[in-house]
């Protein structure tokens, strides 16, 4: 447990020590994004797209997030099938039709290891549309065929080591980190963006809990200002 946590922590305080002109960077876009009246689109495929649904839809949570959200590239429907599929051509281009981000959009797309074909050719498709892309990946993989960060508009290291796990046991190795990276660089871009606006007199859409008092009646104004544009809302 220890040296998980170690190996947690020394991860996110490296990116916050190396990664803090590009978050602002990204955190500009989100707050343009927002008051734009635009999307802030989140893919991924296998766990990669847990950060999306982290960030969709919660207490805390912008109520622009829109999570892409393919059933074929998740774990629930067949995992062992989802991992072959993220790696084949032409599904990226139709989940991209399907969800239609416009110039007022923003897209991040998260790939720990940058390389497999539907995330590449997602940022393939965003970058023809004319979409701004935030790429979050590890550099540990670029001499492996890793190049989401160089597709992507905007590149976030995520600071994982090559093979994700972090903690010996036996031969092999338990303890990933890339959910934890991408979920701490997804949000901190999120709420800097969401300050700025804040800043300049335009309140940000953020969902309260709907447990609190007052908070049902608050986030439903914010429902009906995204319900039939954010799809799964």
């Amino acid at each position: 447990m220890t040296e998980y946590l170690q190996n947690i922590l020394s991860l996110l305080q490296r990116i916050e020590k190396e990664d803090g002109k590009e978050i602002a960077r990204a955190a500009e876009k989100v707050a343009e994004t927002i008051e734009n009246d635009g999307l802030i689109y989140v893919f991924g495929c296998g766990h990669s797209h847990l950060p999306g649904l982290d960030a969709f839809y919660r207490a805390g949570g912008l109520g622009n997030v829109s999570p892409m959200l393919d059933t074929d590239l998740m774990l629930h429907n067949g995992a062992a099938k989802s991992s072959r599929m993220e790696k084949m051509d032409g599904i990226a281009p139709e989940i991209f039709r399907r969800y239609k981000p416009t110039k007022k959009d923003l897209l991040f797309i998260l790939s720990a290891s940058g390389k497999n074909r539907v995330p590449v050719q997602m940022a393939e498709c965003a970058r023809e549309a004319g979409v701004f892309t935030v790429g979050i990946s590890s550099s540990e993989y670029e001499s492996h065929g890793g190049v989401l960060l160089q597709k992507a508009d905007l590149a976030l290291v995520c600071k994982v080591p090559y093979g994700d796990a972090s903690v010996q046991v036996g031969k092999g190795k338990m303890g990933p980190l890339s959910t934890y990276a991408a979920c701490f660089l997804l949000e901190s871009c999120l709420i800097e963006g969401a300050r700025i606006c804040e800043k300049k007199g335009f309140p940000a859409p953020v969902f309260m809990s709907g447990n609190v008092e007052g908070g049902k009646e608050y986030n439903l104004a914010i429902e009906e200002k995204y319900l039939g544009r954010v799809k799964h809302l």
